[in-house]
């Protein structure tokens, strides 16, 4: 009687549970999970997009010969990590076109299908950087590998803005492949390397104007200056350094479209005109500014102080002094450079000062003048013009040949730069040569040599004060 009753109320409801449990199960089942550990890869098809190579001439690597082996393996690592997610990876840019011309790239950068944040998912130790471009900076210990997704045109729709003449401020829009190597600025520039098939894709017959040496801009230049006015610098530079000769129509609207560099932000120019000078062809790329007329903008006392005879002979050794140290894989000092490039420019202003101050007070004065003049132009990285002011400081210090203070400009932290730009002055004619040899034998003299080196200290001597003793009430025993 009991079990009946029990059966009766409780049965039912045990029997409705179970019966509504698989559903409950099912419905748990076909609930997507949630995790909160970030994806590592974005798995795409990796079928290849044909319609983007159709317009392409694939070139086998029994043509380009290019020597995988030259990439570093923090470049195959990223090439292997994007192709293995699903992307398109190549090597771009500099890298291929310094690989066709038989150099070892000096970094690799690399293109890609995938967005900013599907690399940054790939890849753990990453970051995204940029506002006008956003790019992707992979790290390999001390390496690291720039990443960037296919551009759009920038007038299409999306995160793209250009101001009123032209130029593009940001740019974020992706596009495909093609379009990419169409964003390029130069032939030479776009052409799409792949390792792992070691095919090269050419869009705009890069590989043919690379075997003929000639530098051609991609589309219309005018319209290609306009979006990016340092295109003008950046066809000087590259033209130098890698020997190749500049395309007629590529080269016809710069001197007209100069005054363009006027709109670019000072701290860019600044960075595109170190590359310039840091190319191991400054000298070159300098004469080719002067003649499109492209320093006016930048170093606009430069023309003065190559007009005077000492000036260009300053100028154009210290030039050569650059180059010959990156040619033989020394570290060249853009401090040191800059230093040497403004220099006629602080002695003149040096003269007018020292009318109304002392010649060390008035030779600060010239030069806070100088750099602040020059940064309206270019901007000069503060950590440069502090190192150009030591160096134009010490200029006088090296006149001063007796007592001690030979011997402290000789303790002095950039004593080595301030003399090697003594020895620039003394070899341009600025100042006697016996002084940069006085120079020479001091610091390699020692002991009593070095003592007797020193010449008679005619300056008149400072009288030391002497401190008068207090008067006071004495103190009670």
């Amino acid at each position: 009687m009991i079990r009946k009753l029990f059966n009766k109320i409780f049965k039912p409801k045990l029997a409705k549970t179970e019966h509504a449990k698989p559903e409950r199960d099912q419905a748990e089942t076909s609930k997507p999970r949630h995790s909160n550990r970030p994806l590592l890869s974005t798995k795409k098809s990796a079928k290849s997009n044909n319609s983007d190579k159709a317009n392409a001439i694939i070139i086998p690597y029994k043509k380009h010969q290019i020597d995988r082996s030259l990439l570093s393996s923090a470049a195959h690592k990223t090439i292997e990590g994007l192709q293995k997610a699903g992307f398109e990876a190549f090597i771009v840019g500099g890298a291929v076109r310094d690989l066709l011309l038989k150099r070892i790239p000096k970094d690799f950068d690399i293109a890609t299908d995938a967005t900013p944040e599907e690399v940054n998912r790939v890849f753990r130790r990453s970051r995204i950087i940029g506002r006008r471009f956003r790019l992707v900076h992979v790290l390999f210990g001390d390496e690291t590998i720039e990443v960037s997704t296919f551009r759009g045109h920038h007038e299409s729709q999306g995160d793209a803005h250009t101001n009123e003449s032209g130029r593009i401020i940001r740019d974020n829009i992706f596009g495909s492949l093609e379009e990419d190597a169409t964003r390029r600025d130069f032939t030479a520039n776009a052409l799409y390397y792949n390792p792992t098939s070691q095919e090269v894709l050419d869009f705009h017959q890069g590989f043919v104007d690379i075997q003929a040496g000639v530098l051609r801009m991609i589309g219309k230049p005018e319209t290609r200056y306009a979006e990016d006015p340092v295109r003008m610098l950046r066809v000087v530079r590259l033209s130098a350094k890698l020997g190749l000769k500049i395309d007629a129509e590529t080269m016809a609207p710069i001197a007209k479209m100069a005054d363009l560099l006027q709109d670019v932000p000072p701290s860019r120019l600044f960075d595109e005109m170190l590359k310039l000078f840091l190319s191991g062809h400054a000298i070159e790329s300098v004469s080719a500014l002067r003649e499109q007329h492209l320093h006016h903008g930048l170093l606009p006392m430069l023309d003065v102080v190559l007009e005077q005879p000492m000036g260009e002979r300053f100028v154009m050794l210290a030039l050569q002094n650059t180059d010959d140290r990156i040619a033989s894989g020394k570290s060249a000092n853009p401090s040191f450079l800059f230093a040497t490039l403004l220099w006629h420019e602080v002695l003149a202003a040096w003269e007018t000062y020292k009318a109304e101050a002392p010649p060390i007070p008035a030779l600060h004065m010239a030069m806070s003048e100088v750099i602040a003049t020059q940064a309206e132009k270019l901007a000069i990285h503060n950590r440069y013009t502090a190192t150009m002011k030591e160096i134009w400081g010490m200029q006088p210090r090296f006149e001063q040949r007796a007592g001690k203070r030979p011997f402290g400009l000789l303790t002095h932290p950039r004593y080595r730069a301030g003399y090697d730009f003594l020895l620039l002055r003394c070899e341009s004619g600025e100042l006697p040569a016996e002084l940069g040899e006085w120079w020479t034998n001091f610091a390699n003299a020692e002991g009593e040599t070095r003592a007797a080196m020193l010449q008679a200290d005619t300056a008149p001597k400072k009288r030391r004060k002497r401190n008068r003793k207090k008067t006071g009430a004495t103190t009670e025993a």
